[in-house]
């Protein structure tokens, strides 16, 4: 699944992203519970607040995963670099031989 994700552009940086910006909503969506509902109480904007907080464990994992899958592809895209570089230089002192 995760392969999947970085297959089709999701990068690291915008699941940290979302991270961020559930935690800042789950602050919203406390306070605004608190003035939308007034009758429900504390404990309703709490459970509010906690399930969209609960989102920014599962985007920073995601991050984390998705990493991973770019610093792979970083890797290989250094050894082919690498690679043609050498090539140029063997060709270049074939020549010359």
């Amino acid at each position: 699944m995760i392969k999947k994700l970085h297959d089709i552009g999701l990068r690291s940086e915008h699941a940290y992203t979302a991270a961020v910006a559930s935690i800042a909503l789950s602050v919203v969506t406390w306070a605004a519970s608190l003035r939308v509902e007034p009758g429900s109480g504390l404990d309703r904007a709490d459970r509010w607040g906690i399930f969209v907080g609960e989102w920014a464990p599962t985007f920073f994992g995601l991050g984390l995963a998705l990493s991973h899958y770019e610093q792979e592809e970083g890797t290989l895209l250094g050894k082919a670099h690498a690679d043609g570089e050498r090539r140029r230089q063997m060709a270049g002192t074939a020549g010359t031989a």
